[in-house]
């Protein structure tokens, strides 16, 4: 390893040093790029800077997120997450842990409309935390529900991750969407077996919802079904029908979305000026945190290659005598564990650059391999000490709900995420068998 190697491997505990030292992640990570990469390359590193930072703002993909922001959080404000919740309570109610399922269910639903984890957990901590705190649920399974439910928002599309995974890894981000849908259906069916078999063996964590209460004519039922699920599951179908058939690029299905998302806002007589304005704001502080932080881990992933950091990384990595699948879990068990302490964007836009060229060495499906990732990757909206998801549902939780009810609530879906990157492993056909179906190969 010659010395502008080892001056790339100094830039990872270089950014660790910063962030705990409490400084913004864009800048340690722009700082760090500069100051290395000064020392091991000279001013000339000041024009690989430069072509980073044009890379980020010049990709055509990257529009589509504010848009997707703006169009979760319009149909956060469309009230729809409301009525549909009250809709779950209804048809899942006889079942034991039925609130909870309810709330895993309408994540699901709506992280096919929102694509950030942050909107889902905080709609579902106002609006189903108080119902299931009322009811005597068990405060560890009901916040860990929630969190764990909200973060399917990342993973099943339209993510967020995906859409800055493609450009990353060379990767169609309509393949990726058609991918990760299977692999997000199966962390919400292991949420789910979760609550029914913990309620099961202890009825009093979840008790059903008494038979009063969910007592709905049919046409009733029917009618709810038909105002308040359906227009949304259109919206969703068409917005991702459109994606993964070709019919529009991501960007422009966002940009429909969007405007379906304001129509349906009407439609509900949410439409005002003041959901509007707080939408537009929350859709510039997400996008901005983003982008930022994109534009600074573009910076720094750059000159880590320009140093040669890439070959060094790679070397390491094939020099052990552990096979492809072992390589594999060290990969993981890396993203893993700085998931603990770093944030996903970051961790995403450092390292997929530098272990992409390593895939075809290693015998992978490219898909398969992205999809892989961001499986584990999600694990890191859930494991303390800096999961954004926790503290997202600590600000809004009440006074008796605490932070070590939380960590209790969360481990057990950790678990099951793990569970979830281990079936994908083990079977690839949960991520590849759609992909297959639609596009041959």
């Amino acid at each position: 390893m010659d010395n502008t190697g080892i001056l790339a491997i100094m830039m990872f505990p270089a950014v660790a040093l910063g962030v705990f030292l409490g400084f913004p992640v864009f800048a340690v990570l722009m700082g760090t790029a500069l100051l290395l990469g000064l020392i091991g390359w000279g001013p000339q590193v000041m024009d690989q800077m430069v072509s980073c930072a044009f890379w980020v703002l010049m990709n055509d993909a990257l529009p589509a997120v504010p848009l997707f922001v703006f169009m979760g959080s319009m149909l956060e404000k469309s009230g729809l997450a409301e009525r549909a919740f009250k809709l779950m309570q209804i048809i899942l109610g006889p079942v034991r842990g039925s609130l909870a399922l309810a709330t895993i269910v309408l994540c699901t639903l709506f992280a096919a409309g929102t694509g950030i984890v942050g909107a889902s957990v905080t709609m579902m901590g106002l609006l189903a935390l108080p119902v299931m705190l009322e009811r005597k649920y068990d405060i560890p399974l009901a916040t860990g529900t929630i969190i764990a439910g909200g973060t399917l928002g990342i993973l099943i599309p339209p993510s967020i991750m995906l859409v800055l995974y493609g450009p990353l890894a060379g990767l169609s981000v309509a393949r990726l969407f058609t991918a990760a849908i299977m692999p997000g259906l199966l962390l919400s069916a292991l949420y789910m077996a979760y609550v029914l078999v913990m309620c099961l063996i202890k009825p009093e964590l979840g008790p059903p919802l008494p038979p009063e209460e969910r007592k709905v004519p049919l046409k009733q039922l029917l009618t709810l079904i038909a105002i308040d699920l359906v227009p949304f599951l259109f919206t969703i179908l068409a917005v991702l029908g459109s994606i993964l058939f070709g019919l529009a690029s991501p960007t422009e299905a966002a940009a429909v979305g969007s405007v379906a998302s304001l129509g349906l806002a009407a439609i509900h007589k949410q439409l005002n000026l003041k959901n509007i304005l707080k939408a537009v704001q929350e859709t510039a502080m997400t996008s901005s945190f983003i982008l930022t932080i994109t534009l600074g881990a573009n910076i720094f992933t750059g000159v880590f290659l320009a140093l040669g950091g890439g070959t060094v990384i790679t070397n390491i990595l094939m020099s052990l005598p552990i096979g492809p699948y072992g390589i594999l879990f060290v990969i993981l068990g890396i993203i893993f564990i700085l998931g603990f302490f770093i944030d996903w964007i970051a961790i995403l836009l450092i390292f997929i650059p530098i272990v992409t060229p390593i895939v075809p060495k290693l015998g992978f499906n490219p898909l398969w391999f992205a999809i892989v990732v961001c499986v584990c990757l999600q694990t890191s909206f859930l494991t303390p000490p800096f999961a954004y998801s926790i503290f997202y549902l600590k600000g809004i939780a009440p006074p008796q709900v605490k932070l070590s009810h939380i960590y209790k609530g969360v481990i057990p879906f950790v678990i099951l995420q793990l569970i979830g990157t281990a079936l994908c492993v083990k079977y690839p056909q949960i991520i590849l068998w759609l992909p297959k179906l639609m596009y041959g190969r």
